[in-house]
């Protein structure tokens, strides 16, 4: 068919089909309630004009494909851009439906006829943040203990709760997280993440560790009768067979990630101690690497880590137990440190701590030294505050503390984009570049210079659909 401006357009074969379908039915109704008899001439005509009704209401509205080509299109014209890794002042950024088209001063970007435009007027436009380490089946401990979490919430509360928590996340800017295990809730984050890519729920991309993997007898809950079966916060296995299949039937049930806690507070007066023995996290490293997923290990002691480094894993969370030789081997093989720092401040504050009032606690105290050594020592460092210690959707508060323990603004910044984009092997997303997924954030002012301003979230879009706009 030509168009009146002598453009060639069709109409999809699934609509023809439509249109034919209902067009029959036309005729279908007459001859079932008319014995089957023709047509008269008034029916014919009404006919043909009913058809041709159906020709434009399906076809030239969308005859062009889906919409015009230009209707795809999307401006927006921040005050600056942060790419991912340098702040551009001037900047505008094209988008072709969920991509990137371009990305640059405006005099070197082509716009379409008929573009939207959307004008971010003193705010930074900025990848979506990528949350490294939350949990979203969990809530803060000052509302309900983690034991009671755990063993006195159904699995459709919790379920009920990570729905609300998912939404929270995406509308504070982070647009992925890594979601470190369910503790207890089983592989309910699996159908969590099902349920946003299906659309059926609003909440941020997800990598998922399910149930995670503790050694036998080291995690809780714990029961003071013997006889009593506890649900666990993680699955428990032994010896380097048994820790290879509990890797590999996790993958099977959905895992993107693999998560090993090498140590816990399970020795004497609950002081934490090594959990798995180097073999056996080396075998899970194997197993898990052999399928292409990652290792994610919680760690808070020095011999821990050290069986954790030597077996070669991906990302060491908290890592209480680092030391410069540590760090400098973690440097050497590319291992990533994700330090929580907000977790440990929460956990503080539950306890009476006052920030800003009282002496800093020794665990406060230690992060700073542990955070600054890893710096030192040019270690990778992931943005993951272990949301769900705290709030869901005060995500940024890791990055708030991340610049007050001395990195720099810009620093943190490309660790919640591009940094743990990299680490993650998020292969389109954390940076503005063409071809990139448009995962993308505005914030009021410049945050660059006050990092606090990644809290002032304006604009939330995710694959190129706006979930908050301000």
């Amino acid at each position: 068919m030509v168009a009146s401006d002598g453009k060639y357009f069709c109409i999809g074969s699934w609509r023809l089909a439509c249109i034919v379908t209902i067009a029959a039915l036309f005729q279908g109704v007459y001859t079932k309630y008319f014995f089957y008899q023709p047509l008269p001439p008034i029916f014919i005509l009404m006919k043909r004009h009913f058809t041709i009704c159906l020709l434009s209401l399906f076809g030239y509205s969308l005859a062009f494909g889906q919409d015009t080509v230009s209707s795809r299109y999307t401006l927006l014209e921040p005050d600056r851009v942060f790419d991912g890794r340098q702040m551009h002042n001037g900047w505008w950024v094209l988008l072709n439906g969920n991509k990137i088209e371009a990305a640059g001063e405006p005099s070197t970007i082509k716009v379409p006829a008929e573009t939207k435009t959307i004008a971010l007027k003193g705010e930074t436009l900025m990848p979506g943040m990528i949350e490294g380490h939350s949990h979203l089946f969990l809530h803060p401990y000052n509302e309900t203990s983690w034991d009671d979490q755990v063993l006195k919430e159904s699995r459709a509360e919790r379920t009920a709760r990570a729905v609300v928590h998912a939404r929270e996340t995406l509308m504070a800017g982070f647009t992925t997280t890594r979601d470190l295990g369910t503790e207890g809730a089983g592989y309910d984050d699996v159908g969590l993440k099902t349920a946003i890519e299906k659309g059926i729920i609003p909440g941020p991309r997800m990598l998922v560790a399910t149930r995670a993997i503790v050694a036998t007898g080291s995690y809780g809950p714990k029961s003071l009768i013997p006889e009593a079966d506890v649900i666990k916060g993680g699955e428990e296995t032994d010896g380097v067979e048994g820790i290879m299949h509990t890797v590999r039937s996790q993958i099977g049930h959905g895992a993107d990630i693999v998560k090993i806690y090498v140590d816990y507070r399970w020795g004497l007066n609950k002081t934490a101690q090594p959990t798995f023995t180097e073999d056996e996290i080396k075998a899970a490293v194997a197993a898990a690497k052999s399928s292409g997923r990652m290792v994610a290990v919680h760690s808070g002691t020095t011999e821990g880590m050290r069986r954790a480094i030597a077996a070669g894993v991906n990302t060491i969370e908290h890592g209480d137990g680092g030391t410069p030789g540590l760090f400098a081997e973690m440097k050497e093989k590319g291992i990533a440190l994700c330090p929580t720092l907000a977790a440990t401040e929460a956990i503080m504050s539950y306890e009476g701590w006052k920030k800003g009032v009282d002496p800093e606690p020794f665990a406060v105290k230690h992060k700073h030294e542990i955070f600054t050594e890893a710096m030192k020592a040019g270690v990778t460092i992931c943005m993951g505050g272990d949301v769900g210690v705290f709030p869901h959707g005060d995500n940024a508060r890791e990055m708030v503390l991340m610049a007050e323990y001395g990195m720099k603004p810009i620093d943190v910044l490309r660790s919640a984009t591009s940094v743990n984009a990299q680490v993650f092997r998020l292969n389109d997303l954390g940076n503005i570049k063409p071809g990139y997924l448009a995962d993308l954030v505005a914030v009021q002012g410049d945050p660059s210079a006050d990092i606090s301003a990644v809290k002032q979230v304006k604009l939330v879009m995710k694959d190129g659909v706006i979930y908050r706009q301000e």
